[in-house]
């Protein structure tokens, strides 16, 4: 009984102390995940609390228990829609990225540690991959509002990259103890992780989520469902050969995205359990480690992050990425630099322990070195990048709080509820604002006091107020309310002045005194940009024509609906 209350009271403290050091880590602006390693090694053997943990196993049955949690929750937040921009560079970075990463710093942990060229292979398959923890609850937590070409392909990769460094550190590790098979057999079992992943991630995931959709439960029990349902299907897929990892982010994709009330009842529980997910993997993961040890790879350790975060990751993205797609070298300057590492190399570095494999100790402490200074650097700097790579667009006004009402079960009405900050708003009748059809205003607060709105109600800066109306009217509602503040970001970054997309690329020559050529007679706005930029326009893409940025202000799949002119 002992242990048991002895096991809640240091659980429950450490928990805590996480959650409390997301102050730390908004203040100094550390990376969260940094501080919940940091505190699992201060309650490690050699820390304050002096806590002897050292089964490997456990920690590699919760790591894949947490990381399954995690993708599942990051699929479900992943659109669709971003697959067109973001699918093909982020599949060459999840194969031929992660060969290339892994080789090269290989090759150089080979020389760096005097090991054989195997033993420093393995090196490069434990640390070559990006980690989905990381890059979802870094881009996340810093709030960082990325154009969908980049911010798609980091989610999408790093969502999908893990089968092809599980299956680089299966295959090393064989290596070693001597159990490798012939080479077809190692080529049908990359076969299998990505082939089995894919199809029971995707077909698991359609089914589970028109289930979702189809039955009536109680609230609680959606969320529940959908876990025990993803849990399964990465059961399922490990069991046949396949890519538990891939198939659990592809089937939270598949349910996020099929539209229904269960996803107002499902995401709020899931965010909640990826971020317990990530709190306690990462706090096991610190528990495992021994700082005594971590100094004596310290040095080496710190050639080859330092490496792998400024050559290696930069030349595998340059080359598995520039010569087939058409992205900016500022974008690439991004990806390259968000090549976050986190719990899934520590994870991967539990396999040559649980194997066998001689000196087992040097891959993990490697492994935990590199991850840290990763996040230390790479992590910390994220906003600053972002903002020297010009690749993040304004973020308008979203509502303060949004629920649906639970009426129908597809397309529902929801209740949107804003803060006016439009000074324009200010002394406004009800009546005389456009508000799209079909919108209902329900309540309006002022100074905590509820009014019954009518047509003559007049609107104050700082009122509340909620209306009832649906998700595709949610655009029009933020440009109403958006406030002063926010309307010069979006007119600094996008231009004072629109065109509609679809206007005739002479029409606006001729209005702007501008030159074409022959070839681009005919052509509208929407067809010369979408070819400058590589066939798949984002919002915030900008062409430099005739002294001016035409800057893409909003789309719809690839066809550009309104385009921004920037005069300087």
């Amino acid at each position: 009984m002992d242990f048991i209350n002895t096991l809640f009271l240091l659980g429950g403290l450490l928990i805590t102390l996480s959650i409390l050091g997301s102050r730390l880590s908004s203040k100094f602006g550390l990376p969260l995940l940094i501080i919940f390693l940091v505190l699992g090694m201060l309650a490690g053997e050699e820390g304050i609390l002096g806590i002897e943990f050292d089964d490997y196993s456990m920690a590699f049955l919760i790591g894949h228990l947490a990381l399954a949690m995690i993708l599942l929750d990051g699929g479900l937040r992943t659109r669709l829609k971003t697959f067109r921009a973001g699918f093909k560079p982020a599949l060459s970075l999840a194969t031929l990225g992660v060969l290339l990463t892994s080789g090269s710093v290989g090759l150089l942990a080979m020389w760096v540690f005097d090991l054989s060229l195997f033993e420093g292979l393995l090196i490069g398959a434990i640390i070559g991959s990006t980690d989905a923890a990381a890059v979802f609850s870094m881009l996340s937590g810093r709030g960082i509002n990325l154009n969908e070409r980049v911010g798609a392909t980091l989610e999408i990769e790093s969502g999908t990259n893990d089968p092809m460094a599980i299956f680089l550190t299966i295959m090393l590790v064989e290596v070693l103890v001597g159990e490798i098979g012939g080479p077809l057999d190692t080529v049908l079992f990359l076969l299998q992780q990505f082939g089995f992943g894919l199809i029971i991630g995707i077909g698991g995931g359609w089914l589970i989520a028109r289930l979702l959709s189809w039955l009536d439960l109680a609230p609680g029990l959606y969320a529940m469902l959908a876990l025990a349902l993803g849990f399964s299907v990465f059961g399922l897929t490990g069991a046949v050969g396949g890519s538990g990892f891939l198939a659990i982010y592809l089937c939270g994709l598949m349910i996020g995205n099929r539209p229904g009330r269960h996803l107002n009842f499902i995401l709020p529980v899931h965010d909640g359990l990826a971020w317990l997910s990530q709190i306690g993997l990462f706090l096991i993961l610190g528990l495992l480690v021994n700082p005594s040890e971590l100094i004596e790879y310290a040095l080496p350790a710190l050639v080859i992050a330092l490496a792998l975060i400024f050559v290696a990751r930069p030349i595998a993205v340059i080359l598995s990425v520039k010569p087939f797609f058409r992205f900016r070298w500022r974008e690439i300057g991004f990806i390259s630099w968000v090549g976050l590492r986190g719990a899934v190399p520590i994870v991967l570095a539990i396999f040559p322990v649980i194997g066998g494999v001689e000196n087992a100790s040097l891959y993990f402490n490697v492994a935990f070195v590199v991850v840290l200074l990763s996040l230390l650097i790479q992590g910390s700097t994220l906003s600053l990048m972002a903002r020297w790579m010009r690749v993040e667009i304004p973020v308008g006004i979203t509502p303060n709080h949004r629920g649906a009402l639970g009426i129908l079960p597809e397309n529902d009405y929801e209740l949107f509820v804003y803060r006016i900050e439009n000074e324009q708003l200010d002394g406004q009748p009800i009546r005389l604002i456009r508000f799209p059809s079909g919108t209902l205003i329900s309540a309006l607060f002022r100074n905590h006091v509820m009014l019954h709105p009518k047509g003559s109600t007049e609107l104050k800066l700082n009122d509340t107020i909620c209306v009832i109306s649906r998700n595709e009217d949610l655009d029009a509602l933020n440009q109403i309310f958006s406030g002063h503040s926010k309307l010069k970001q979006k007119e600094a970054f996008f231009g004072s002045f629109n065109i509609r997309g679809d206007a005739l690329l002479e029409d606006v020559a001729k209005a702007y005194g501008l030159v074409i050529s022959s070839a681009q007679s005919g052509m509208t706005v929407s067809d010369f940009i979408s070819r400058r930029v590589g066939g798949h326009p984002v919002v915030g893409d900008d062409v430099d024509w005739h002294g001016i940025h035409w800057v893409v202000n909003e789309v719809d799949g690839d066809k550009i609906i309104k385009v921004g002119l920037r005069l300087y």
